[in-house]
This record gives C-alpha cells, structure tokens and sequence, in this order.
C-alpha cells in the first residue's frame, strides 16, 4: 500500500503474527470482560428510544437551525435533548425526558409550551403541530426487537459459514464477530454515552463490516492450503500477510467515512457513527490478530482436512504435509 512515494505497508509483507497469538487473544479475552463487567455492573445509559418521553412535533417559519435548537434547549433545562428534522426543513421532531417526570395531559402540555418557547429564535418562531408521551413499554420493545435482529444476523452467519468453509470457521468468525461487538458495548457502558436506537444500528454494522474482513481471511487460507505444502500454522500466517493490505485500506478509507458522518451529521447521527469507528478499528484488530489464532488453539485447531475443499480426495490428502 502506497501514497504518492510513501509505501506505508511492504509489497510482501511477512510479519509473524501466529508467534504472538497467545497475546493477542488473551488482550482481546480481557477486554471483553472487561465490557462484560461493566455493562452487567454500570449498564447503559438509555436514551429516550428506551425509556420513554415526551415528543414534540413544531413547525417553523423558516428552516430551523437543528445545533442551535439543542443549544436553547439545553440552556432551558433540558439536557440531551434529541432534535431531529422531518418532512421539509422547517420542521423538527423533538424528543426529551420532562423535567418534573410528570405524565399527565397537563404535564405534557406544559413541557411542549416550554419546548416551543425555547426551541423559538428571533424572526423564527416555533409552533406546536403535535406532542405526546411515549411510555417506557415501547423502549422495551424496541429493545427486544434490536436481540432478535441480533440473533438472527448470528444464526445467518453460523450457517453460511458452516457451508462456505467448516464448523470450526464459523465459531471462530462469530466468536471474534461477537466479541467486537461486545467490546464496542462496553465502552459505552463505561464512558457514560447515550445508547440509542442509532448505537444499535451501529453495533449491527459493525457485526457486518467484521464478519466481511474475517471471512475475507479465511477465503486466502482456503486458496493457500490448496497450493501451499506447508503446516497449517505457516498457512495462516501467509494468509493474515497477504490480505493485510487490503484490510488496512478497506478500514482506512471506512473509518474517513464514518469520521465525515461524526463530524458533519449531527447530534442525531453521533451515537452510530461513533460506535461504528471504535468498531472499526477493534474489527479491523480482531481479524488480523484474533480470527486465525483462534484456528490454532484447542477444540478448533485445523487439520489438513479441514482446509481441503468438502469433497475430500484421499490420495490428496496423502500428499500433503
């Protein structure tokens, strides 16, 4: 990999990355209990897609600044405000916990008067077009909703993996696929951010971008152990050399995206994308230094056979190393 006359990786890279697998494995096995540990004692912070809260609906006369609305609001009292824009550019969905934490009819016609006056700027005055209060039950089903989507891509991934490559290639992937998500959880539980449906978007993408740069590995180990006489543990370690470039471009230039979306798409759009660069970088980190080392460590450590296409040719495996 280059830049103009900077070669910032080797054209033939040949780092000993199986030399150093009982150390990658065991810092990523920390982290995870690590995340585990924090969010089984600390938890998330829920954000109103969970818990529940008033929603205000206000139209204005001109195109309403979406910052400096979630500035005012702030200032009024009402922190971690989500504001969002809606239909044309002139309206804005508005989404907080009430300050009282009362529910009533009153309550939540008072809480939108106070929202409007102070989501209102000079020469662009806000008015109420709706406002309602949505419970906590939705938040739950919304989070169950998110574990069913999370289970489902995991079966997805178990079974096209078990028919792509073998059974010990599928619970690596998706060990390593659900340990990312895990640590990018819990640094959410640590840091204190607000967790959100668009953290939960982001946690599936990383779950997607992951499970692509492993299987992407596990492809070039098929391809070498057909043409390459040589141990198993040799094998991975050309594979993991081989593909680094382009897994290093690939997350390079998806990181700068996701950045972009960080830096310019708002406050509504924070959460999933800063989920999706701390993914990034630890799924780029798991598939290099976690997905083949687990292959050569106990129950799932590969054979000769398992690398072989499924049809299995016994005078072809007499032939290999």
């Amino acid at each position: 990999m280059s830049i103009f006359p900077l070669r910032l990786i080797p054209a033939t890279p040949n780092l000993d990355f199986m030399r150093l697998r009982w150390v990658s494995v065991a810092a990523f096995v920390l982290l995870t209990i690590v995340s585990i540990a924090a969010i089984a004692g600390k938890g998330f912070n829920y954000a109103l897609d969970f818990t529940g809260g008033t929603v205000v609906e206000l139209r204005f006369e001109q195109p309403a600044d979406v910052d400096g609305v979630r500035d005012r609001l702030e200032a009024a009292g009402y922190p971690g405000a989500q504001v969002q824009t809606f239909g044309s550019g002139s309206d804005l969905l508005v989404r907080l916990q009430p300050r009282d934490g009362e529910t009533t009819a009153d309550a939540n016609a008072r809480t939108a008067e106070e929202v409007r006056a102070a989501a209102s700027a000079d020469g662009n005055a806000a008015a109420i077009m709706s406002s309602a209060f949505v419970g906590p039950q939705v938040g739950r089903e919304l989070a169950w909703n998110g574990l069913y989507a999370l289970l489902f891509v995991v079966v997805g991934f178990l079974i096209y993996i078990g028919f792509r490559f073998e059974w010990k290639f599928a619970i690596a992937a998706i060990v390593t696929t659900l340990n990312d998500v895990l640590i990018v959880a819990g640094w959410f539980a640590l840091s204190g951010k607000e967790f959100d449906l668009t953290v939960l978007a982001g946690l599936l993408s990383v779950m997607g971008f992951s499970i692509n740069d492993t299987i992407v590995v596990f492809d070039r180990v098929r391809e070498n152990f057909r043409s390459m006489r040589a141990p198993p543990m040799e094998v991975l370690n050309a594979s993991i050399n081989q593909t680094l470039s382009r897994t290093i471009i690939t997350s390079v230039v998806a990181f700068l995206t996701v950045m972009a979306l960080y830096l310019y798409g708002g406050g509504s759009l924070e959460g999933m994308s800063l989920s999706m660069m701390i993914g990034i970088v630890i799924g780029t980190l798991s598939s290099i230094l976690v997905a083949c080392p687990m292959l050569t460590m106990g129950a799932l450590e590969v054979t000769k056979q398992d690398l072989l296409p499924k049809a299995r040719d016994d005078a072809e495996l007499a032939r290999r190393p």
